[in-house]
């Protein structure tokens, strides 16, 4: 079966491939494929309708937020708004009541006073329908991303949506298309992009610190192996299900800053991958073993699972080269891999802190100080120390948080616009086609339509705006 005929029997969905384990037993990635969607992928046929890349939408003075999902994601992106002025939490969400409840407990003492939707699988439609809500906030599952964003912008509505925002090369057109013609913003909600030395890299590279970038490294090195098994931890078990695709499941958090430090969208492009995974030591021998014990691991008996580790390498037009790795069951320190390898020098960090190279040795701890004080981006400066004490992942959630909150509010283009979340999500279904056919090389769709040849990269070093205020 070549490349096309994949595309349009299955949509990069996985499912009904004869001889292929791919999305076995996952209802999330069942295949509705729209063959018009494929064939634009496969012939390059979109045709863009609006640039939303650069897009700055109108000012809204006071961003006016409803929130879908209350499991440990929503419970954390509402711990972090109530320390930002000029917002209004108008709405909770979640299928469980008592998320709901226990959720709303955390605005007591504060001006938000927002409705609770739950109980029923459409509550989340009556949120995005709220004519008193400019911005959706989404942490559902993934198989639940695509729809409501899809369902919030035609309500008119902008979208800020957690990792990875889609799952299908198709669904991933359907944002482009719904995003450039309704003109509202999409946002993938990736954090990893505001972590502090991500930040500090990306400030280098657009000063030419590296000089020209050669080649890139990200990961999601992370041992949640237990956790998948866990039943009070993942509503539904669904990250277990979906763990039966065989890819890089997860590549936007090494991926999402690297593509930045390349102008990825913004005077490159990926162009092509290439993916192989190992075989699963772990997953299918646990689920077997539960499923004599628990009636309700019995669904995951005698299916398969996606490899301990993937790794996929991509290639983008300009010739620079994106090495990804996924592994999140092994027992292994956490990583992201955050490398840039240039002509004139070297940033590495992970599994160890940060380190900078100009040659065969890294620069002593004085000398990376030094740098790291002449290259700090301005958003650090301003509120660093304050996104460290609100916290987040060491804090660049809330520097996530809050630079979305200021883009909407002085009317600026968001760092992350919609052909990112699509470009960088896409690597999943991508990487499950060439894993099943012996790591052939697939080629990665042009969300922008060409416009990344003239697109400007977002420098979030300038901080434009920067006058929404923090509450300690």
């Amino acid at each position: 079966m070549n490349k096309r005929d994949f595309l349009k029997l299955a949509g990069l969905g996985g499912v009904g491939l004869a001889g292929s384990t791919l999305g076995q037993g996952c209802a999330s990635t069942k295949s509705t494929t729209n063959l018009s969607h494929i064939k634009k992928q496969a012939d390059g046929g979109h045709r863009q309708t609006f640039n939303m890349s650069g897009f700055a939408a109108p000012k809204i003075d006071t961003v006016r937020i409803g929130y879908i999902g209350m499991g440990s994601r929503g419970n954390g992106a509402i711990k972090r708004i109530i320390h930002l002025d000029n917002v209004d939490v108008k709405a909770l969400c979640d299928i469980r009541t008592a998320n709901v409840n226990t959720a709303k407990k955390i605005f007591e003492g504060t001006s938000h006073n927002p409705a609770l939707y739950s109980g029923q699988e459409d509550e989340w439609k009556k949120v995005c329908e709220r004519d008193d809500v400019d911005l959706i906030y989404i942490c559902t599952p993934w198989n639940l991303h695509t729809p409501m964003a899809l369902y919030a912008m035609e309500q008119g509505k902008h979208v800020a949506c957690e990792i990875p925002i889609a799952t299908t090369v198709e669904d991933c057109w359907k944002l482009v298309e719904t995003s450039e013609r309704t003109k509202k913003h999409c946002m993938m909600l990736e954090n990893c992009c505001y972590d502090f030395f991500e930040l500090l890299t990306l400030n280098m590279a657009r000063q030419g610190f590296f000089g020209d970038i050669v080649h890139v490294e990200g990961g999601y090195i992370h041992d949640i192996y237990d956790s998948f098994f866990d039943k009070s931890k993942r509503y539904n078990m669904w990250r277990l299900r979906e763990n039966q695709r065989n890819g890089n499941l997860y590549p936007t958090h090494g991926l999402g800053p690297v593509c930045q430090v390349l102008n990825i969208n913004r005077g490159d492009r990926m162009d092509y991958l290439v993916s192989t995974a190992s075989d699963d030591f772990m997953l299918a021998e646990r689920a077997h073993k539960l499923a004599q014990e628990d009636p309700a691991f019995k669904e995951f008996a005698g299916k398969t699972f996606r490899g301990n580790m993937n790794t996929t390498t991509i290639r983008t037009h300009n010739g620079k080269t994106i090495m990804l790795q996924h592994d999140v069951t092994s027992p292994r320190p956490y990583s992201r891999i955050h490398l840039i390898s240039g002509t004139k020098a070297t940033a590495l960090k992970y599994p160890l802190p940060g380190r900078i190279s100009k040659g065969h040795e890294w620069m002593s701890e004085e000398e990376f100080k030094t740098l790291e004080k002449k290259y700090e981006p301005v958003i650090i400066k301003r509120i660093g120390e304050l996104a460290k004490k609100v916290g987040g992942h060491g804090g660049m959630d809330f520097l996530m948080d809050w630079r979305l909150i200021d883009c909407l509010r002085n009317g600026l283009p968001l760092d992350q616009d919609v052909y990112d979340a699509a470009s960088w999500s896409v690597i999943s279904p991508l990487s499950e086609w060439s894993v099943a056919n012996r790591s052939n090389s697939i080629d990665i769709p042009d969300f922008t339509s060409g416009s990344w040849k003239t697109n400007k990269p977002v420098d979030i070093s300038l901080l434009e705006g920067g006058n929404t205020k923090v509450k300690a």
